[in-house]
């Protein structure tokens, strides 16, 4: 599945909060990949258990950007039903190993067995093991340098399905600043998708410019995130306050 030509249905929505209009709008749109960003947003337990499942209800594909790189915020997000967690601060390899084998059960990793959603509400048998650990996924952020420096050994762990550029703490750990699309961030990005490409695995954009959603196309990305909400919401009311003005300043100069 890695590295196939992206398609309409691998462009994906970024909440920052359970945002029901949002979520149906994006479905009326065409979005059907979702990914809710719980690390810096609204989120919380009760917002998760209700917002996760009416996504999928909709037909979205559901990323959670856990909280942090503990089990508890894997295990949550995935027992409520996210079909893949992003997990953040991924300080190299063997965080790595460590964290992102919360995602995935045992022998395979070290994740809890939880009844509910995920079982259908009953007692699974042993055959739900595998079937759930191919079906939600796992991807740690890549936005540390020494977890850029160690890609290539995060990418060959056996709990690792993909990883997730997080191209604005990437550039300020590597001294460029706030993330302005440089030749240096192009570099790293590079290496992060030929990386993921060598080890037959997925990577995964957030794309909020036409420059950087053809670079993710260009190189192959799984998923690209597209929109983000607040940011949407911020250029629609800017287009709509500045033809209002526009047509403000028309009516003036007829007068």
């Amino acid at each position: 599945m890695a590295h196939k030509q992206p398609s309409p249905e691998h462009l994906g929505l970024w909440f920052s909060g359970p945002n029901i209009a949002t979520a149906e709008i994006g479905k009326v749109i065409g979005y059907r990949v979702a990914i809710l960003d719980i690390e810096h947003g609204t989120f919380d337990l009760d917002a998760l258990d209700r917002f996760i499942p009416f996504l999928k209800a909709l037909g979205y594909e559901v990323f959670a950007k856990v909280l942090g790189p503990t089990r508890e915020a894997v295990q949550q997000a995935l027992d409520f039903g996210a079909d893949a967690v992003v997990i953040p601060h991924i300080s190299g390899v063997e965080e790595a190993r460590r964290v992102c084998g919360y995602a995935k059960l045992p022998p395979l990793g070290d994740r809890s067995l939880a009844g509910g959603r995920t079982t259908n509400f009953a007692y699974p048998a042993d055959e739900w093991i595998a079937q759930q650990d191919r079906g939600t996924r796992c991807y740690p952020m890549i936005e540390d340098e020494k977890a850029l420096q160690e890609v290539a050994d995060i990418l060959a762990l056996p709990c690792v399905d993909g990883v997730f550029v997080g191209p604005t703490d990437l550039s300020i750990r590597r001294g460029r600043g706030i993330y302005k699309r440089q030749p240096g961030d192009w570099a790293d990005i590079r290496a992060i998708a030929g990386a993921a490409k060598a080890a037959g695995k997925s990577w995964v954009f957030p794309a909020w410019s036409p420059e950087e959603q053809a670079f993710a196309i260009e190189h192959g990305a799984d998923r690209i995130f597209v929109a983000m909400e607040q940011f949407a919401l911020y250029r629609g009311l800017s287009q709509i306050w500045g033809a209002a003005n526009e047509a403000l300043q028309a009516g003036q100069q007829q007068r």
